[in-house]
């Protein structure tokens, strides 16, 4: 990737708390209009990238560029060209929603600042609501203000850090159908979450355990890459049937997907070879295609 198309472009990006590893030599490069989803679980250091991205941590290692700035010399211009959404709902509650994004712009220096405070709140859905305390607000509507703040100065960078935890299926599509419009208009999003739907929503993925960047391209990419071989297995007794499945050759995963069980493992051959003979004790088997859930759970243990 050239240097040109790079808003993100790190290497080895290394942070320590105390003897703890935090992010362990993670190497990242997202292009501009590129929607990037950051996938892993709880303390697996997706945050502390972020926060070292926008210049709020400083790396012990590595090195790198964030829209064009460097991410160790250049830290405090970085802060004000990004737009950095946190997992909390950050504003101020007692402040109404209007308030709280003159508050914002003020912060920013934005010029035409009151133009710019209608046109986000009209982009937002959220005019009619302006005068509305922040504290009332659902986590839906909370997460559109957020959003509304993050893009009074035109950043050409959002920073999303687990933007619809806790949001409503229906709030999680219209912020998604937001994204998406952004970066149809040039503007990148590195976005970290844990659903893997919003995950297969971004244009390539990365994921992260332990500090340590496991994966990522293009959610078939990764796909690929993992080698999988999965199975659906549905009828009587499953979980039952789950604890032998683990014994057998072949086998490296067994995971329950609804009324179903996933099995998967590397050597296509083998879970074949394994799982062939249940067929004749009544259940019904179809090999599938490994989803992006299937690979993420497989990568956990290495």
């Amino acid at each position: 990737m050239s240097a040109a198309a790079a808003v993100i472009e790190v290497e080895g990006l290394t942070k320590r708390f105390g003897g703890k590893m935090a992010v362990d030599h993670v190497s990242l490069a997202v292009r501009r209009g590129q929607i990037y989803g950051f996938l892993g679980p709880n303390g697996s250091g997706k945050t502390t990238t972020i926060r070292m991205l926008c210049g709020l941590l400083t790396p012990d290692e590595g090195r790198g560029t964030c829209l064009g700035f460097d991410i160790l010399r250049e830290s405090a211009r970085i802060k004000r060209e990004v737009g950095y959404m946190t997992q909390r709902f950050s504003l101020y509650e007692d402040l109404s929603i209007e308030e709280n994004l003159q508050f914002v712009a003020r912060i920013y220096a934005v010029t035409g600042r009151s133009r710019r405070i209608d046109a986000a709140l009209e982009r937002l859905g959220l005019a009619q609501r302006r005068a509305q305390l922040a504290g009332t607000l659902s986590g839906g509507w909370k997460q559109r203000l957020a959003l509304a703040a993050c893009l009074l100065h035109d950043p050409k960078l959002l920073l999303l850090d687990e933007p619809t935890a806790g949001v409503d299926p229906g709030a999680r599509r219209d912020f998604w159908e937001h994204i998406h419009a952004l970066a149809h208009e040039g503007i990148t999003v590195l976005v970290s979450t844990h659903y893997m739907d919003e995950a297969e929503r971004c244009h390539e993925v990365a994921y992260i355990a332990y500090g340590k960047l496991l994966a990522h391209g293009t959610a078939a990419e990764v796909i690929a890459r993992a080698g999988l071989s999965t199975w659906s297995i549905e009828g009587e007794g499953l979980m039952d049937l789950a604890a032998r499945l683990r014994t057998l050759p072949g086998v490296e995963m067994v995971v329950p997907f609804g009324a179903a069980l996933h099995v998967s493992g590397t050597d296509a051959a083998a879970l074949e070879a394994a799982l062939g003979p249940l067929a004749r004790e009544g259940l019904a088997l179809q090999r599938v295609q490994p989803g992006l859930e299937d690979v993420f759970i497989h990568l956990m243990p290495r």
